[in-house]
């Protein structure tokens, strides 16, 4: 019933209908006048005869001349069509339908069935109790209809009056005003829409077509408001970005101003656990807290160059940050922040060097001076006596042995209290925390030897004084005692260097202790013959003391070292000569360790650091080369961008390698001359080029598709800065960039210093060259436009925004004031109600609240004054 609807409100304008689709096009007659009244144009002459093979080829003509519009019929023949195939024929009359009726409606760039739903929500927007979102169960309640005949025409409905849950009068009230008042046949009937539950989608977009072709006449205001909005949108929307701007950078420079402090604190703590929490404090820094920020920042540039972008298309002046915010504050202060971070990794890794060092030299000197006051303990004592005053002859030439005895011990434990002393002097060198009680003790081993040697000396003398009066004492003893103390004392050494703690760090360093150990168990047969042999002096004396019954006691009066001591001693050097071999293996498989972790990183350094390279290379010869589209490139960079995040697992797994090897303490690698901090340096650099590379294209493409360059255009300009750009990095010198100018037509002066930019009067020279006749004011008006900054340089870039804007059809203040004038009924001024009715609610009060009254003599009150909101929104404002 619609379809037939539809065609008899063309035919009837040429004074016939049809009464039955199906019947009435089979001869093809009709068929063709239809299409000559909806087309416009004249048919090929139609067969008279009855016959079929005449209705056939009417229908032919018809079917062809649709083909020719452009319309492909699928499966629809002149023979169905003929012999009144229902299907078929209502078929071809959509198909009509949609072609002639539809397909040309157009509402902000798009057509057919989505321009006209758009322009169904549109015009019913606002109608509260409307809700248009398809062509079937948005009509039920004919609210719809009624709110599009009432937004047109506003007499032929009391809006008011209608009800929702009335749909039958609300149809019937929409069909009969429609064809009463607006020459639109009833095509539909109110029951079947009402009583089905999914009205016929195309019979209701064929019914609506007939309101948007009635009412098209309204499409010059509509036109006008899109306009208005259109501008107001990118002005709201560049207000917003501009906000986010201003947002992110305050909150990134605030926390690199509340890290720096913490960096640059460098108070060391006296323990290593305290200083390997602090290290690991800074890994979690650099794991957790850093990785945003540096999202953040390169987000922060995107955001900034893409603002600029948009405000040089819209003919807006470019956006200059708050003062401190500028994208070069930000990177100045990023510097500081990475400045900063390298200081302090340095600063944590020698501390933690010197704790180190300084924990090994503590130990070393608790346990030399241990040992040395174990020795020293009641010498002092044994050098004060008296006892050679009341003693026999033998028994001074004794004490005169013994204490002789007691000179080489002492003389031998001189390299020991040295190298007390040195210890003490480095670990103050070295700023020990418990500095103080090192130093007193050192004070009390370095006073208790000179007391000493000043005892030995005094001792010495009394007994050479008396030695003239003594017998010579039994020289096996005295042999002995010179054999037994330096073997004393030998193994006394050997036993502190079996027990000395080590540090290393490579394997050939545990190499060459393991070597020295080696040649001192290589020593230990001299020294059991020398032990023999000093016990054989011992047992020499017990058979001539038993052979000749001397009434010695049984002790040496030379000496305190009895056979039993050197026995227990050789013992003990026995037990710590495998004791030293075990820790010398344990540290040798650990500095082999070290060096897997070392090869570990290096191999994998070693190709992650080149592939970041390689990237970087091939993201600029991207950038840089013309292969097809700038479409093409930026699906292209986009594939890269997706290989080098699907990267970043390698560079975790790297990360974790190197935590491995600082948890170590390892401090150097030969396998590599990459470090941690280069591969985190170069992967950021690489996601911070991909990220600003894509930008650069989004914004050619923006420049190229909003000033209306073609693509050869994009490509001559490419071509030629590529031709000049014999380096490949992706910029011009001074001589490059003019030879590329000229190469495209400019005529440049001579001596232009190779900046790779054009000053002021080489850019007013090329200009005058180019045809403009420019005042000093024309001139300075274009260089505010080209060099916001006023740098007096213009680039590359900015010149070709100026030569797109001076030959784009761009939006003006102009075409914006004819369009608010459209909307005022040609007004001077425009109320707000007539804003509210043609603007979206949210742009229209963005109009109100920022118009100011209108003051000429022919306003009325609440007049506003769109001409100068119009010239505010291309120029310097609040706006």
């Amino acid at each position: 019933k619609t379809f037939t609807a539809w065609c008899n409100s063309h035919l009837r304008k040429a004074g016939t209908q049809i009464e039955n689709i199906e019947e009435d096009f089979r001869d093809g007659l009709k068929l063709m006048l239809l299409l000559e009244v909806i087309s416009g144009e004249r048919l090929e002459k139609p067969e008279r005869g009855k016959m079929r093979v005449h209705k056939i080829s009417n229908v032919n003509k018809a079917l062809n001349f649709i083909t020719r519009k452009g319309v492909k019929l699928v499966s629809i023949g002149a023979e169905e069509i003929v012999d009144g195939n229902a299907k078929m024929t209502l078929g071809m009359i959509w198909t009509i339908i949609l072609r002639f009726a539809i397909q040309d409606i157009s509402v902000e760039e798009t057509s057919a069935k989505e321009g006209l739903l758009l322009w169904c929500q549109r015009k019913t927007a606002p109608y509260k109790n409307v809700n248009i979102q398809n062509f079937h169960i948005s009509w039920k309640d004919g609210l719809g209809f009624c709110a599009l005949i009432h937004r047109h025409r506003p007499e032929l409905i009391d809006y008011g009056k209608l009800r929702k849950d009335d749909p039958m009068t609300n149809l019937n009230t929409a069909f009969d005003v429609a064809e009463r008042y607006l020459d639109i046949p009833r095509m539909l009937d109110a029951e079947d829409i009402v009583g089905t539950a999914r009205p016929d989608e195309k019979a209701i977009m064929t019914y609506v077509s007939s309101f948007y072709h009635a009412f098209s006449g309204a499409q010059k205001a509509e036109t006008a408001a899109n306009r208005i909005c259109k501008v107001l949108a990118v002005n709201q929307d560049n207000e917003r970005l501009m906000e986010d701007y201003e947002k992110l950078a305050s909150d990134l420079l605030e926390w690199i101003r509340r890290t720096i402090p913490w960096l640059e604190n460098r108070v060391p703590e006296n323990t290593m656990a305290a200083m390997q929490q602090k290290l690991e404090d800074f890994r979690d820094y650099r794991r957790l807290h850093k990785p945003p920020k540096v999202q953040e920042k390169c987000q922060l540039e995107i955001n900034f160059n893409t603002l600029q972008t948009k405000l040089r298309l819209s003919n807006r002046p470019a956006f200059m940050p708050s003062e401190g915010k500028m994208v070069s504050d930000i990177s100045n202060a990023w510097s500081g922040l990475e400045g900063a971070e390298k200081g302090y990794e340095e600063w944590l890794l020698n501390e933690i060097r010197r704790l180190e060092r300084l924990d090994h030299l503590a130990e070393k000197f608790r346990q030399k001076a241990t040992i040395h006051e174990g020795w020293t303990a009641g010498k002092e004592d044994m050098l004060q006596q008296k006892d050679f005053e009341t003693a026999s002859l033998s028994e001074i030439k004794a004490l005169l042995k013994k204490h002789e005895a007691f000179e080489s011990d002492l003389a031998a434990h001189q390299d020991r209290v040295e190298q007390i002393a040195a210890i003490a002097q480095e670990l103050n060198e070295l700023d020990y925390y418990d500095s103080p009680s090192v130093n007193a003790r050192c004070q009390r081993i370095c006073d208790l030897w000179d007391s000493l040697g000043a005892l030995t000396q005094k001792r010495s003398e009394a007994l050479q004084r008396t030695e003239k009066l003594l017998e010579t004492i039994d020289q096996l003893y005295l042999e002995f005692a010179k054999r037994a103390a330096p073997f004393n004392n030998w193994m006394e050494g050997a036993m502190e260097d079996l027990q000395d703690t080590f540090i290393v760090h490579t394997i050939e360093e545990i190499q060459g202790l393991t070597a020295a150990h080696e040649q001192f168990k290589a020593t230990l047969p001299e020294a059991d013959k020398e032990r023999q042999a000093i016990l054989g002096i011992h047992n020499e004396i017990t058979k001539i003391v038993q052979t000749y019954h001397v009434n010695m006691a049984g002790t040496n009066p030379y000496t305190t070292i009895t056979p039993q001591t050197i026995n227990a001693k050789w013992e003990k050097v026995r037990q710590l000569v495998p004791q030293r071999d075990q820790a010398l293996v344990e540290e040798h498989a650990r500095q082999q360790n070290n060096e897997r972790l070392r090869r570990q990183f290096a191999s994998q350094a070693n190709v992650i650091g080149p592939w970041i390279q390689t990237k970087m290379e091939e993201i600029g010869r991207i950038s840089i080369e013309m292969h097809g589209t700038l479409e093409t490139q930026l699906t292209q960079l986009r594939q890269y961008e997706k290989n080098i995040v699907n990267y970043k697992p390698k560079i975790d797994q790297l990360e974790g390698d190197h935590q491995l090897i600082q948890e170590a303490l390892i401090f150097d690698n030969r396998h590599t001359n990459y470090t941690m901090e280069h591969i985190r340096v170069g992967w950021e650099q690489l996601l911070t080029t991909i990220a600003r590379t894509i930008n650069e294209i989004e914004n050619q493409i923006l420049t190229r598709d909003a000033k209306g360059i073609s693509q050869d255009q994009m490509n001559e300009f490419r071509a030629s800065f590529n031709h000049f750009d014999r380096d490949h990095s992706g910029t011009l010198g001074a001589e490059e960039f003019k030879a590329c100018l000229i190469s495209l037509g400019f005529d440049m002066a001579n001596d232009t210093q190779r900046t790779g930019l054009m000053d002021a009067d080489d850019f007013k020279t090329c200009l005058i060259s180019m045809g403009y006749n420019l005042s000093e004011a024309e001139f300075s008006r274009i260089m505010s436009v080209v060099d916001p900054n006023r740098l007096g340089l213009v680039t590359f870039q900015a010149f070709i925004d100026f030569m797109s804007r001076e030959t784009a059809d761009t939006d003006t203040a102009d075409q914006v004031m004819a369009s608010f004038k459209v909307l005022a009924g040609d007004k001077n001024y425009i109320l707000p109600e007539e804003l509210r009715r043609e603007l979206p609610p949210d742009q229209a009060e963005y109009c109100i609240a920022r118009m100011a009254p209108y003051s000429g003599r022919d306003g009325v009150p609440g007049a506003l004054d769109y001409m100068s909101f119009s010239t505010a929104l291309y120029g310097e404002s609040d706006l």
